[in-house]
């Protein structure tokens, strides 16, 4: 069998980026850019004011009265130029007039009435003193014109979104989101919304699996249930096929079982690279192509589905939307009790809590490969080498926070 490395490395050599894609800006949320974004203007473009008060001149600040000259809103541009003496009134974010070089909050001056709608005062009387430069944001304090803002291969977070949005991207060019089929296979498994007869249980993997590849941006068409047939696994797998999928995703039907038809369907229209790797929970794990499709098939247990996606399925599909990075970052746990393995590289589920910076991992009861519980439980995948067939109490292991 082969390690998890290998096969980890085996699967990703088989896969590229997507293409570009231009997006209207309301769609690229969690898409990837497909080249650096260099700032066409600065940010703030004027200076501007930080706060609701009157714009003016600091070396006036000591004089007991001022003039109020002008009223200045947001999304104005002013064209009076302040003297000595004079003041004008200014909204939050509104241009500084010239000569103005500082700005007094409306609670610092004796000026009341400060309700919508309300007329500028024709004085102002204040006592604080104020410094040139207060209150005011100064042209390009945020960013200048030329800069760097964001990189190519970043994932659009909110954030980036406002800021592409405040240098007036309408449009951005991203790599296109993947697409990925997706299918269970069992004849004992049925819809959510189907009441439950003897030998039958809920599709629980096209869930897990659907929302795990959401999050990581790619799309997912669902195909549904396999029956435990020939014909009814090779109509799903055609039907993905004409779809033009970057990658059709399957769980169950790859292991030895006498009715586990989609490794036999896969191979006998295509190819398996390998079939099993040296890991628990999800050993029977297959890799290949159907029809020049790549193809990955997960083991049924739900767990076993869920920790193989976060190995093997994840790295792909972040590197089919352009990430650099798919492989998940460790961090290193501390084991609160014994932990025994079989040898095989393992992926236990843990709790766990924190105690002066170290995290002390305890695991979330029975590892079964079909208790998603305690998968649910679990705060983190506790990685045990292979090899390795006691974790004795108190020895740090890596493991990936979930």
């Amino acid at each position: 069998m082969l390690t998890v490395t290998q096969a980890r490395e085996r699967i990703l050599s088989h896969f590229q980026t997507t293409a570009e894609e231009t997006l209207p800006l309301t769609e690229c949320a969690n898409h990837i850019l497909a080249g650096d974004v260099t700032a066409p203007y600065d940010l703030p473009l004027f200076d501007n004011s930080s706060m609701d008060g009157f714009a003016l001149r600091a070396e006036d600040a000591s004089l007991l009265t001022l003039s109020v000259v002008a009223d200045i809103p947001a999304g104005s541009a002013p064209t009076v130029t302040l003297g000595r003496g004079q003041a004008a009134r200014i909204m939050t974010g509104a241009q500084i007039p010239k000569g103005a070089d500082a700005v007094i909050p409306v609670e610092e001056t004796d000026f009341n009435s400060r309700e919508a709608g309300s007329p500028a005062p024709k004085t102002i009387s204040f006592t604080k003193n104020v410094k040139a430069g207060e209150n005011i944001r100064p042209r390009g304090a945020d960013v200048h014109a030329g800069d760097d803002i964001l990189q190519k291969r970043r994932k659009l977070k909110p954030q980036d979104l406002g800021l592409l949005a405040m240098l007036g991207f309408a449009n951005v060019n991203v790599y296109k989101s993947p697409r990925i089929a997706l299918l269970s296979s069992g004849d004992e498994l049925v819809d959510v919304n189907i009441p439950l007869t003897a030998g039958k249980i809920h599709d629980s993997n096209s869930y897990t699996l659907a929302a795990l590849i959401q999050n990581t941006g790619a799309d997912v068409l669902q195909l549904g249930v396999a029956k435990d047939s020939r014909e009814s696994v090779e109509s799903l797998l055609q039907k993905a096929v004409s779809e033009k999928v970057d990658l059709i995703l399957s769980s169950a039907g790859v292991s030895v079982g006498a009715f586990d038809f989609v490794k036999e369907v896969v191979e006998s229209n295509g190819k398996l690279d390998f079939w099993r790797v040296n890991m628990r929970p999800g050993k029977p794990l297959a890799f290949g192509e159907y029809h020049s499709t790549p193809f990955i098939g997960l083991p049924g247990n739900p767990v076993s589905a869920f920790v193989g996606f976060e190995i093997f399925v994840r790295p792909v599909l972040e590197k089919l939307s352009g990430q650099l990075d798919g492989i998940r970052r460790t961090v290193k746990v501390r084991c609160e009790q014994e932990i025994e393995s079989d040898g095989r590289e393992s992926y236990l589920r843990a709790k766990l809590r924190e105690e002066n910076g170290i995290y002390i991992a305890e695991l979330t009861g029975h590892q079964g490969s079909g208790n998603l519980l305690s998968l649910v439980q679990a705060d983190a995948l506790l990685i045990i080498p292979a090899g390795v067939k006691c974790v004795p109490v108190g020895r740090e292991v890596d493991a990936y926070l979930l």
